[in-house]
């Protein structure tokens, strides 16, 4: 096990590591430089702020300590499960078990007959993902598609795969539309703060953010018909992922167990109501 002191803390934070793990694999962890940076930024404005809840007794970054870490592919750091140590000088304390796996993406698709009326909220359907996720001790949750917006700036991920391989859809960066930046600011109006522009799904113990992007698309009725029989979530033997359509209308009980779909659904109709989304 080694110690360092975090870069750019005053005072020195050290950051203690697991036997398997050194300084450079954790620095150069893009969920670990996002997350301490941001929790350093926000520590910050309870002394530049006098008006800040904390600013008469704030709390300081004190320790970190690793406890284990996840490698994929070898030496590629995945997760990291830490403790950061944070209190004031009341000896009060924050709790500070996090779950570090950084950022994803959701995407919420959506198709419509192409002989509706152009800019009608009629007859939409979105496509959901059915597939084993462990944490939740499921085989088979429904979900919108996660995955990774990839250097050119396309939709990528096992879910993208999925979409391209069942339907034929490849979802390029000038056809989408970041739900959550339109509709979210990148840090609280209120207290300054800077976070994401993105959904955080569980941060009582996690990091992840997810960005919500839409991807609208008009198709001939017979083809949206031919997915529709197609698309039940009905999978083959030993078919991991397969792809389900559902009416936009039932997507918040369909994907009801989904945090994602939920949020995706509320951004969609307060932007849409807003008149900063319309239909195709």
């Amino acid at each position: 096990m080694s110690t360092f002191n975090l870069p750019h803390s005053s005072p020195a934070v050290p950051v203690r590591l697991t036997s398997d793990l050194n300084e450079e694999q954790i620095l150069s962890f893009v969920a670990f430089k996002t997350w301490s940076s941001t929790l350093q930024h926000n520590l910050g404005l309870q002394t530049s702020d006098d008006q800040h809840p904390f600013h008469k007794a704030p709390y300081k970054l004190r320790s970190i300590s690793v406890q284990s870490v996840d490698f994929f592919g070898g030496n590629r750091v995945g997760f990291v499960k830490l403790k950061a140590e944070i209190s004031n000088d009341d000896g009060e304390k924050l709790p500070g078990s996090v779950f570090l796996r950084g950022g994803s993406v959701g995407m919420m698709v959506i198709l419509q007959p192409d002989d509706v009326p152009q800019g009608s909220e009629t007859e939409k359907y979105v496509l959901l993902t059915l597939q084993p996720r462990v944490p939740a001790g499921s085989l088979a949750l429904a979900e919108l598609p996660a995955g990774m917006i990839d250097d050119n700036g396309t939709f990528a991920g096992a879910a993208a795969k999925e979409i391209k391989e069942e339907i034929g859809i490849e979802i390029p960066h000038d056809e989408l539309w970041d739900m959550t930046e339109m509709g979210l600011p990148s840090g609280d109006e209120t207290t300054g703060e800077t976070l994401q522009a993105a959904v955080y799904p569980s941060p009582g113990g996690c990091d992840e953010f997810v960005p919500i992007f839409l991807h609208q698309r008009r198709v001939p009725r017979e083809q949206l018909k031919d997915w529709q029989g197609k698309l039940t979530g009905l999978r083959d033997q030993g078919e991991k992922i397969t792809l389900k359509l559902v009416r936009l209308d039932n997507l918040w009980w369909e994907g009801g167990r989904d945090g994602k779909a939920l949020a995706a659904w509320a951004l969609y109709e307060g932007l849409r109501k807003q008149g900063k989304i319309q239909s195709p």
